[in-house]
């Protein structure tokens, strides 16, 4: 799982453009929205794309359901690594 969170970390600091911020600086049970990381409705569409486009894997599921999975690093991994597993 820490492999899957450092390519998590990555992703996000590559597909946000987030130059001010290194992989290594997000810590993988920090918020990614508002608080924490700061991010907004339109980097998580992004980041649900690139997530798309390198796993392969859609994030679905209610308005509720999506935003427990994109609270974390760790969360979006744990959902990750659950998909892969189907």
């Amino acid at each position: 799982m820490a492999d899957l969170e450092r390519e998590l970390k990555e992703l996000i600091v590559s597909s946000l453009n987030l130059e001010d911020v290194a992989p290594e600086d997000i810590d993988s049970g920090e918020p990614l929205f508002e608080k924490g990381l700061g991010l907004d409705s339109i980097d998580g569409l992004e980041l649900g794309m690139a997530i798309r486009k390198k796993y392969g894997i859609k994030v679905q599921g209610s308005k509720e359901e999506i935003r427990t999975i994109f609270e974390t690093v760790g969360s979006i991994a744990r959902y990750l690594a659950e998909q892969k597993s189907h």
